[in-house]
């Protein structure tokens, strides 16, 4: 899984940043490495220079192999808070959408084979 970070000039730390999002991003989506081919996060101060509340935001965007990116937005007063929230949310997008597509494979359908059918005889006892 690769994972790629952009930060805005608003961000200090580019680079601590940068290795500190790879293994937490790469430990935290472990489970779907198989899935996901690229991470991509993007972390941003919206206020740049200001402070407010809430002013830190980071969108992840999960490339999974088959399907469309699925992408999660989440806003916060630190980088390590939206970071750290982004993530919880994608990994919660990406169990209930993986786990779904994989759930319904493992299920009996409600329209059976008819060749598989049980034969029920017929025929009268003499």
């Amino acid at each position: 899984m690769q994972v790629q970070v952009n930060t805005h000039n608003g961000v200090e730390g580019r680079e601590a940043m940068e290795l500190w999002a790879n293994e937490e991003v790469n430990a935290g989506l472990a489970r779907f490495k198989d899935h996901v081919t690229r991470v991509e996060v993007h972390i941003s101060d919206e206020n740049s220079g200001k402070a407010g509340a809430d002013d830190k935001r980071c969108v992840m965007e999960a490339r999974v192999a088959h399907q469309h990116p699925a992408a999660v937005t989440h806003h916060a007063p630190t980088v390590d808070e939206a970071f750290r929230g982004a993530l919880r949310k994608l990994k919660h997008l990406l169990e209930s959408t993986l786990d779904r597509r994989n759930d319904h494979r493992d299920r009996d359908s409600v329209r059976r084979d008819i060749d598989a059918a049980p034969v029920i005889d017929e025929t009268p006892a003499a």
